[in-house]
């Protein structure tokens, strides 16, 4: 008898800003994700973690990073956070993942793309649950290869299939090419049982690089500077419904000249970037059309439920100002590549956008990746599937990435356990969005229920239309602030001052998180290693 259980398709950008997708109220060329989004329902209040592995944590498990092993960057460790449970770096034994749950349920699994959760014999993709996987394991790197200088300039883009090290990839290697092709390659292997297919694209993280036929289509778009582009998107966004029309967007914090302080070199530099990032952005979106397309002539895609989102908010970091990292980067950079504005995007070169190009697609929101701020955690997200009621809807219920597993389990018929391989397992900070999906709830999370974000110092609570946040100065105030994201969403009018017994309420939940999920309080030094880091 046929396995009639749905297959299920979870694609994740790398750094993809909130207003990128033509969906989203982007103008890059997204017309496969467009029409995904459109088909789907749109989620405008759905979080990630401020970066990377946190999420990816988040996705694979269903609960907290600190729970998981990820409560920290691993990059970017502090020796206090040595031994401490949740700090491990990788995956940890306290966590089942979400497709150890499918392949034992009898799923397929399979990954192609960005891995990021640990280089540990017990935390790669192989050993937690992935039948197939040709997985990139670190933070980032060139786009076209192997042996190129990745963003930490100390480690070596390493890319494993199965389990084993891959020596050697094609000469017309380019990762989203590459990732989507191994997806296929993998889905075209057996098609008796269900499957759980992870892309994780690399894209669009820096070093910005892409194909030039797919820059040369961006040519001169950007001219008019971050601030122009900013404006157009929260138009956008407007006429979409994404956001109120009277929304206040949060003023642009970026340590770096204005951008009619340009010169004209400068201006043309910068604007290349940008039309870099457009391109990785579009190539991307190419290759995930590739899948779908082959799902669809496989007659397997009315069957599929396919989730979206990016791992975090734009990336906004200035590289060459990061404290340890940054000097090493760029002088690496100086040394072996080519950033002169007709070679960037190739092979040769490494660029980085900057704060203002990546607030421009964060807006309203304030800030960007790393933060807690809703510019760091609020990504682009959607589902779609022929089976849900809310098909073509925008959903503006709050979610977060655990919320992703728990979905895939319920609607898989597979029952979370509280032991795993003879231990016991964390259960599930996120739930199920399956009952929203269909319509029968109006939410997603109970009304007062609680959700906190920590990373580098930085700290948040939410609890309904109330999220209180922590960030050091210079960007905050290194005291708590309050927003009611319900009327301020660009977290723009701090009520701290006023709304005093809802800001103390929020620090009881607060402390509650701590408790419940082993977050270390993190000292002043960190806040140094993680100004303006991005990973």
């Amino acid at each position: 008898m046929a396995d009639t259980r749905p297959n299920f398709l979870l694609i994740v950008a790398d750094d993809l800003g909130y207003s990128d997708l033509g969906a989203f109220g982007g103008e890059i060329r997204t017309p496969h994700l467009d029409r995904l989004a459109l088909e789907g329902i749109r989620l405008t209040d759905f979080h990630s973690a401020p970066a990377c592995s946190p999420t990816r944590a988040m996705i694979m498990t269903g609960t907290d990073p600190h729970i998981a092993g990820i409560g920290s960057m691993l990059e970017v460790a502090l020796d206090s956070f040595v031994g401490a449970p949740g700090y491990e770096g990788h995956l940890n034994d306290r966590v089942v993942t979400v497709t150890e749950l499918l392949r034992d349920a009898g799923y397929r699994t399979m990954l192609s793309g960005k891995w990021h959760l640990g280089e540990t014999s017990t935390s790669k993709p192989h050993a937690r649950g992935f039948e197939r996987s040709f997985a990139f394991l670190p933070a980032g790197g060139s786009h076209y290869g192997l042996g190129d200088v990745n963003r930490f300039a100390t480690v070596e883009s390493v890319y494993e299939e199965d389990g084993s090290i891959v020596e050697s990839l094609p000469e017309d290697f380019y990762s989203s090419d590459y990732f989507a092709s191994k997806l296929l390659e993998y889905l075209g292997e057996e098609k008796d049982r269900p499957f759980f297919a992870y892309l994780p694209f690399t894209a669009p993280h820096y070093p910005l690089q892409a194909p030039i036929e797919d820059i040369a289509r961006y040519r001169g778009i950007y001219d008019n500077g971050p601030d122009a582009l900013r404006a157009r998107r929260l138009a956008r966004l407007k006429a979409l419904g994404l956001c109120d029309p009277d929304v206040v967007a949060h003023p642009v914090v970026a340590d770096e000249p204005e951008w009619n302080d340009l010169t004209a070199e400068e201006k043309a530099w910068s604007a290349r970037t940008m039309e870099v990032y457009a391109a990785m952005v579009d190539r991307m979106d190419q290759n995930v059309g590739r899948v779908i397309d082959q799902l669809r002539a496989d007659g397997r895609l009315d069957n599929t439920v396919v989730i979206f989102l990016s791992d975090n908010g734009a990336e906004g970091a200035i590289v060459e100002a990061m404290p340890i990292y940054g000097p090493i980067i760029v002088d690496r950079v100086r040394r072996y590549y080519d950033n002169s504005i007709d070679n960037l995007g190739s092979p040769t070169s490494c660029c980085w956008y900057g704060p203002r190009w990546a607030q421009a697609a964060t807006a309203p929101s304030r800030l960007h990746k790393a933060y807690t701020t809703q510019g760091g955690i609020r990504v682009p997200a959607f589902v779609t599937a022929p089976r849900f009621e809310r098909q073509g809807t925008v959903g503006h219920a709050f979610g977060t990435a655990m919320d992703i597993a728990p979905t895939l389990l319920e609607l898989a018929g597979v029952v979370y356990p509280a032991s795993y391989q003879g231990r016991d397992v964390a259960q599930p900070r996120g739930r199920s969005m399956g009952p929203w999906l269909d319509g029968l709830t109006d939410a997603i999370h109970p009304e007062n229920s609680e959700t906190g974000w920590e990373l580098f110092g930085r700290r948040a609570i939410r609890r309904g239309k109330w999220k209180a946040i922590w960030l050091p100065e210079p960007l905050g105030t290194g005291t708590w602030q309050l927003y009611d994201l319900a009327a301020d969403p660009g977290e723009a009018n701090d009520l701290a001052q006023e709304e005093t017994d809802t800001l103390a309420q929020l620090l009881e939940a607060w402390e509650r998180y701590v408790s419940e999920t082993g977050v270390v309080r993190t000292p002043v030094s960190v806040f140094e290693i993680g100004a303006g880091f991005g990973v």
